[in-house]
């Protein structure tokens, strides 16, 4: 377990965006980046993801059908890694991972695999690893764009995005810019965690979500 407590974000120091303009705000300030790193965790186990196909597929239990499609937007993680390394961007990932895998995590795995292939930098920790900060619940999904945003991903019970909280003071962001650090620190390649705890696995049992 990290000795490692994670920093409080209070809702009302933040400003609260509905779904479509947390899409568009994201979109804006993330393209808006030069010479800045964006680190993100994850922390539920399950998401609903909406208009992925490859997640629509998976939900139909085709697997087949979800890893072809994962494979076949190799082109546009092409392009966006060729934008990242013209703006001098990397784009950095945390997963926290709890075994048994969900069907949802068992395919994100794949999908951040193949993201790491194009420039993601990735890891996974361990949900144990991170229990000294989950006293009082899990971990909130976080996103830090280029140093100066900090969105919180809000999402319904069933796992589908509702907006986020953004915050932009400087100290907010920087406490968790530097824990999501530490946990990077922390954790596995995810493409070692990969081949050891998933290429092996059979396809999920979609009545398992």
């Amino acid at each position: 377990m990290l000795d490692l407590r994670a920093p409080t974000l209070r809702p009302e120091q933040g400003e609260r965006l509905v779904r479509d303009v947390y899409k568009r705000d994201f979109r804006e300030r993330y393209e808006a980046i030069h010479h800045g790193d964006s680190w993100k965790l994850e922390r539920l186990q399950h998401f609903e993801e909406q208009g992925s196909a490859s997640r629509d597929a998976l939900s139909r239990g085709d697997w087949a059908e979800a890893l072809r499609l994962i494979d076949e937007r190799r082109e546009d993680l092409l392009v966006s890694a060729r934008d990242d390394e013209r703006r001098s961007s990397v784009f950095h990932r945390v997963r926290v991972v709890e075994k048994p895998l969900t069907p949802y995590l068992q395919w994100e795995l794949y999908s951040l695999r193949q993201r790491a292939e194009y420039g993601e930098r990735i890891r996974t920790i361990s949900a144990e690893a991170v229990a000294a900060s989950e006293s009082d619940g899990p971990l909130p999904e976080v996103v830090i764009l280029g140093g100066h945003t900090l969105y919180q991903v809000v999402y319904n019970e069933s796992g589908a995005s509702q907006g986020a909280v953004r915050y932009t003071d400087p100290d907010i962001v920087g406490i968790w810019e530097s824990y999501i650090k530490e946990l990077y620190r922390a954790g596995e390649d995810v493409e070692s965690y990969f081949a050891r705890e998933v290429a092996h696995l059979p396809p999920p049992t979609m009545n398992a979500e």
